[in-house]
């Protein structure tokens, strides 16, 4: 099979668990960007962040941030954009300030954040694999200052003590706002982004615009928000990292973060390929 667009997750896929990007991983790019394939990210990460990233590894792709919420090489510019709009994050952001849970507001260009006051542990779940190149505005009460300054986010995130508080609220929200998806990860933490987006049907609109075919795409990940677009490639491939849940619906898992299994997937897969031609943008 002929292969000609690789989507790459960031955290636990091309970074290793230091956070850091292996030379390996650089080399096995270039050597996949020269056969002519086109090579991007998709991440959870606000679009600044992923931008960075994007920036070490020399790709200059359209790039799928906030979980296909935000999708473009260029702020200016948004190639897609799925907002959540003003009166839900107004709804959900007061569901959610009620039940003490620690909230993060995701635009593109910043983020708000309610002050965190205890919990030095959510704290750090907050920032970890999501270096800030952007701005975020910290506030005691964030539901009054969002009635001062309508926002309409990509993203907004709940950080819970334990899961079974975080899964009590996801169901409250999913019955009162059926317009946007609500999902658990990490046991701890709520994403919250507008109804149907997700990386995997971000990627197919992606691979629609270059006239590529599911069978022609390569999608690697490691967590439970890669599940879509790892079912939905001609080859899906699970970090060697990954949980169970995701390894299921890979076609093949790979070495983990750690044994540069981004690097050995790509020369085992690309390796016999010849170089191709992609329409431009």
């Amino acid at each position: 099979m002929v292969y000609r667009l690789l989507v790459l997750d960031i955290d636990g896929t091309i970074l290793r668990s230091n956070h850091r990007i292996d030379k390996a991983v650089k080399e096995a790019i270039e050597y996949v960007k020269r056969k002519g394939v086109y090579v991007t990210l998709a991440t959870r990460r606000h679009f600044s962040s992923a931008k960075k990233v994007a920036k070490a590894l020399k790709l200059d792709s359209i790039l799928i941030t906030h979980n296909g919420a935000f999708v473009t090489d260029d702020i200016e510019s948004p190639w897609l954009e799925e907002r959540i709009s003003e009166q839900e994050v107004d709804g959900i952001t007061k569901l959610l300030e009620n039940n003490q849970c620690h909230v993060r507001i995701k635009h593109e260009r910043f983020s708000l954040a309610n002050r965190i006051k205890q919990n030095q542990e959510i704290i750090a779940k907050m920032t970890i694999g999501d270096p800030l190149f952007y701005p975020i505005n910290f506030t005691d009460e964030l539901n009054e200052y969002i009635n001062e300054s309508p926002i309409s986010p990509l993203q907004i995130e709940a950080f819970f003590n334990t899961k079974l508080e975080g899964q009590v609220i996801q169901k409250a929200i999913m019955e009162r706002f059926p317009n946007v998806e609500v999902n658990m990860y990490d046991n701890h933490r709520l994403e919250i982004v507008k109804r149907n987006v997700s990386k995997g049907r971000a990627l197919l609109k992606l691979a629609e615009h270059f006239d590529i075919s599911q069978d022609e795409i390569v999608a690697v990940g490691d967590s439970e928000a890669d599940i879509d677009m790892i079912r939905e490639a001609g080859l899906g491939v699970a970090m060697g990292n990954a949980p169970s849940e995701v390894k299921q619906h890979a076609d093949w898992i790979t070495r983990s973060n750690d044994q540069n299994g981004v690097a050995y997937m790509m020369k085992e897969v690309f390796r016999k390929q010849l170089r191709l031609q992609i329409r431009s943008l």
